[in-house]
């Protein structure tokens, strides 16, 4: 990333894990010393104690949880980081990786980030302390020190949801791709004025991936690119409350690309209420494919995205990597569907 501390020890993928020599060394202390921070940290004074975190950052040491004769031997669980355990989008990827990891004797470990990445850094440091036998992360974005541990971790390291630079192995789709896929649906069925609808883009930056491609569509159509952000992430009543915006900001909007079918259901329902004709009145859009809107009248545009397969894909590159098998492809696309309704 563009914003790396330099003075970060720079290490490649997957070589040998910091020690806590190391941490002494960087800290200026004995490695007795530089123990007692970490773990009887009242036996140390606050100046000694706070060198010695500073180096366990910058050196990117993680210390081992697991107690004894465990310490060395391969764990049978694999951590799964996801940014939110309410998301049906994230339920269905986990299903596909539980269900071929217990298929082969490994149980998961889940963490939420509520879309916060440095809480990511601590429950990735978490993890790699209980000696996991691989990590799953949700995107490739992540903070500097969490890159660095996951860049000079041991384990297999998978990112999945979106596909670009991954650190290990990467299972996910192309957004932008994606956002571009249905901008062009909406110019190819006559809307010329079309609002993207979105919520807490700087968290939800995979949507705001999607209105990339949107925009870059529009613009080369000649076509203005509107954005309406909301602070609430993908709900219901979100959706309502984007439809209201969406009309009070631009009447003459022809069509809506919502960020997901959360937002584009909310805004259906609430049409629905407001006695708006969909699409003659104003057309929408969504992106996910959940069951929901394929069930709501009109039946919601939308592009489905192959989640659980996607978890099911990822789980068998990480357990070839950990059968000693060799993984030819690092990156593997999923795709999407244009799924048409009639809310377009």
């Amino acid at each position: 990333m563009s914003n790396q501390d330099p003075s970060r020890t720079r290490r490649r993928r997957g070589s040998t894990q910091p020690t806590l020599k190391e941490v002494a060394a960087a800290a200026g202390v004995s490695s007795i010393t530089a123990s007692r921070a970490l773990n009887t940290p009242e036996r140390v004074n606050e100046e000694t104690r706070k060198r010695v975190l500073e180096a366990v950052d910058r050196v990117g040491y993680v210390p081992n949880l697991v107690a004894g004769s465990l310490a060395s031997a391969r764990s049978r669980f694999i951590a799964v980081i996801v940014p939110s355990l309410a998301n049906a989008v994230f339920i269905e990827v986990i299903r596909g990786l539980q269900t071929t990891f217990e298929a082969q004797g490994y149980q998961i470990l889940l963490g939420n980030t509520d879309y916060d990445i440095e809480r990511e850094h601590r429950l990735v440091r978490t993890f790699l302390g209980w000696s996991c036998s691989a990590l799953v992360t949700a995107g490739l974005r992540h903070t500097p020190a969490c890159r660095d541990l996951l860049e000079h971790c041991d384990k297999p390291v998978m990112e999945v949801m979106e596909l670009g630079e991954a650190l290990d192995l990467n299972v996910g789709l192309d957004h932008r791709e994606a956002g571009r896929c249905m901008a062009r649906h909406l110019l190819e069925r006559g809307y010329r004025r079309t609002v993207y609808v979105g919520a807490c883009l700087d968290k939800d930056y995979r949507a705001g991936l999607r209105l990339a491609g949107h925009r870059e569509v529009m613009e080369a159509a000649g076509r203005e690119a509107p954005l309406i952000e909301l602070d609430r992430l993908g709900s219901l009543e979100a959706g309502a409350a984007g439809l209201d915006r969406v009309r009070e900001a631009y009447p003459q909007a022809e069509a809506i690309h919502f960020a997901n079918d959360d937002l584009a259901a909310g805004a259906l329902l609430h049409g629905f209420r407001l006695g708006l004709k969909v699409p003659d009145e104003i057309a929408i859009a969504g992106f996910n494919g959940l069951a929901l809107g394929q069930h709501l009248t009109p039946r919601l545009t939308t592009i489905r995205s192959p989640r659980e397969t996607m978890g099911r894909q990822a789980a068998e590159q990480i357990l070839r990597r950990l059968d000693g098998k060799r993984v030819t492809r690092r990156q593997l696309d999923v795709g999407f569907e244009l799924l048409v309704g009639e809310s377009t």
